[in-house]
This record gives structure tokens, sequence and C-alpha cells, in this order.
């Protein structure tokens, strides 16, 4: 379907967050700022978690040292006069610790740290499916981590990664196994990533753990993270409608992500710059396996943080919007990812919005896709309450 861009009324224009730089043709070229925002959660607090438990087994040499917490110390500066009280496991983290990964030493963990935030920010140049290097060409797509998990995993409800190196090992209901960190790691590089997984000892995966352990600084193990994820709207009573998100991606998406979806490439003759604006569908999108395939994913993200530079506290997009916008994006084709019917062992705890089968519920794939939930999950609680769980047949 071919889409026709339109002028935004005058009240939207007003409060409306436009891109930077326009390219011929409409298209629109958003630079990528990863680290420019200050907010609440760039703020600072004395003291530093300690880390070098999680590096056991990871890393080797001179990075198992006593040296690395003194190392790590500086780059926690104190910014607030009053204290902070440490929460416990479990408790609403409010103030993130985010430490000044540039204030690390030049040594080879502060090198590695900061390669690490290059990954997840300039993904397709290090582990591209045009990389230099051939053999750490894992993903499969030219996305960077970063287009998901925006302002290199600091935003909130951006997908922020501040809490990811707290949270894990934990137990995956997709996999019914427990998950380490660089599980989780290779989960985003199948899925999101459309690639293959990277071993724990290759080093970009190495420099991925040591940049979110740095950024899990003061967060205790299993704590929930005001802003994590990417927001909790209430869901439609109704399904949601890909025709009424056409005209909305029309008028408020294509500007930037061009009418096509397939994005805007920092550099058209080298795929390894990857993009200015991501693509949201096509060939060089996430694939169906991936978490922002799920339209309650989506559509909180889409609130939150489109079109570019929106912030949480100021959403440009009504809920019913970022609903319709974002079942018309999941609409449209994408790689599909083998093996999805072996996801999730107990199908009671299969996401609702997981858009692909078996499902024990009964419900049709297009209302677990696009909803509506309510029914889909009250049927799930009778389920659990009748049988406790219920195999996959595929598993």
């Amino acid at each position: 379907m071919r889409l026709v861009l339109k002028q935004p009324t005058a009240a939207r224009a007003a409060v409306r967050l436009s891109c930077p730089a326009r390219l011929q043709g409409g298209a629109c070229l958003t630079g990528r700022r990863a680290y420019s925002r200050v907010g609440p959660e760039r703020q600072q607090t004395e003291g530093l978690r300690e880390i070098m438990g999680v590096f056991s087994g990871v890393f080797s040499g001179p990075l198992r040292v006593l040296g690395l917490a003194a190392a790590l110390a500086g780059a926690v500066a104190g910014s607030r006069a009053e204290a902070q009280e440490g929460p416990s496991a479990g408790e609403k983290v409010r103030l993130w610790d985010v430490p000044q990964v540039d204030r690390l030493p030049d040594d080879e963990f502060g090198r590695l740290v900061r390669y690490g935030r290059s990954v997840l920010v300039a993904t397709p140049a290090h582990i591209g499916p045009a990389a230099p290097d051939a053999a750490q060409r894992y993903a499969g797509n030219n996305l960077a981590c970063a287009d998901c998990h925006l302002d290199a995993g600091l935003k909130k409800f951006g997908l922020p990664l501040v809490a990811a190196s707290a949270d894990y090992p934990a137990y995956s209901t997709r996999s019914g196994e427990v998950a380490s960190l660089v599980d989780r790691l290779n989960s985003c590089m199948t899925r999101s990533m459309n690639g293959r997984p990277m071993p724990a000892d290759a080093r970009p995966m190495q420099a991925l753990v040591a940049y979110l352990t740095v950024l899990a600084t003061n967060i205790p193990r299993d704590a929930k993270i005001s802003g994590g994820g990417a927001g909790a709207m209430p869901e439609l009573p109704r399904a949601a409608d890909p025709a009424r998100g056409m005209a909305i991606y029309a008028r408020e998406c294509a500007e930037c992500h061009r009418p096509d979806g397939l994005g805007v490439r920092h550099n058209p003759v080298d795929a390894s710059f990857g993009y200015a604006v991501p693509p949201l569908w096509g060939p060089d999108s996430f694939n169906d396996g991936a978490g922002l395939a799920r339209l309650g994913n989506m559509a909180n993200f889409v609130h939150n943080n489109m079109p570019n530079g929106t912030s949480w506290v100021m959403p440009q997009l009504t809920p019913d919007e970022a609903w319709d916008v974002g079942a018309f994006v999941l609409s449209q084709p994408r790689p599909k990812r083998a093996g999805t019917a072996k996801d999730f062992p107990d199908l009671l705890l299969k996401p609702i919005d997981a858009a692909y089968g078996p499902y024990a519920d009964g419900f049709t794939e297009a209302q677990h896709k696009y909803g509506p939930y309510a029914p889909i999950r009250a049927a799930i609680a009778r389920l659990k309450a009748e049988k406790g769980s219920v195999p996959n047949p595929n598993d």
C-alpha cells in the first residue's frame, strides 16, 4: 500500500518534535545523540556496587583483579547533597546510579567498557553483516542495539538497560531454563538482530557484558527500576486497527522512517554505517520473534518515545494512536524466525500478545496479535486455576 504524507494539524504541529535535518524526498535524518540528554535518571550517587562476581568465568587475566572496583569508583560521582538510602532487593529504584563511562581509566577494563558502549550504539560497524571483520559478523541486520535501547540504554521507558546485569541469571519462560546475561543478549542477537549467537568469550560479547554491568552499579539484584521497560498503558477494549494506524503512520512517522518503512541509512553505499533512522519492517528489520514484534511492547515504546525526541513526560501520541500505529507497523512484512513454535514450554506463561502459536486458550492468532486482550487474560487465568500448566506440544 502507498502512503501519502499529510501535514500535521496546527495543534499537533505546535508540540510536535520534528527531525533536525531532512533529506531529499521528505525523508528525515535523525542524528543519534546517545549521551546528550540529562534528566533525573542521570543523577549520580556515592558508592559502587560490587561487581567482581559478575565477571567470574567471563573475564580472565588482568581484568580479574581486586583493583577493578577501585577503577570504577572514580567514575561514579555524587551529584546530590542528600544521601540516598540503598534499596533492598525487589524495591523500586527511583534514581539510577549511572557511572560516567568516559571517566573510567584508560586501561584494559575501561577500554572494554567503552567498546561495549560502542557495540551497543554502532552495532553494524562491529558485528553487523557488513562489518570489516568477517569473523565478527554475528548480527543478521544493520540495526543498532541503541535503535531500541535508546540513549545507549539510559532512557526511561526507552527499554533501558541500567538494571539488565542485576536481573540475570533468571528463569526464562520462553526457553524454560535459567538464562544468563550472555543467554539474554544472544536472544537479542537471534531475534532483534536476526542473526546468530555470539560466544561468551567473543570480545564484543565481553564488552557488552562489561558495559551493562557498569550500568548496574549500585542497583541490587532483582531491583525494579523506575522507568524500566517501555511502559504500561491501559489496553484497548477493542482490537488495535492497522488501517487507522496507517493514517497515523503517514502523518507522524513516514517523514523520518519513510513511507515504505525502510528507514534512512547513514551511508547509502556502506551498510556497516547503519541507520540514521532505523527500518520498522522489511528484510533489515527485527524478526517476528523479537520483543518489539509484540504489540504491547511496540505500542508502549511508540507512546513514550515517538516521534523521535518524545519523552514519557509529554507523549505526542494518544494511547489509541500508539496502539493503532503499532498495529500497522507489525502488520507489515518482516523476517521470520525459525523455531518459534517451540517457544514457551508452558503455554500458560506465553505472553498474550505473542503473535505466533501454539496457544492454549483457543483464541486466534489475529486476536493475540492485535487484541482485545481482556478475554484472553480471563481464559488464561481460568486455565491456570484448573490445570496449573499446559505443555507446549512442540517442546
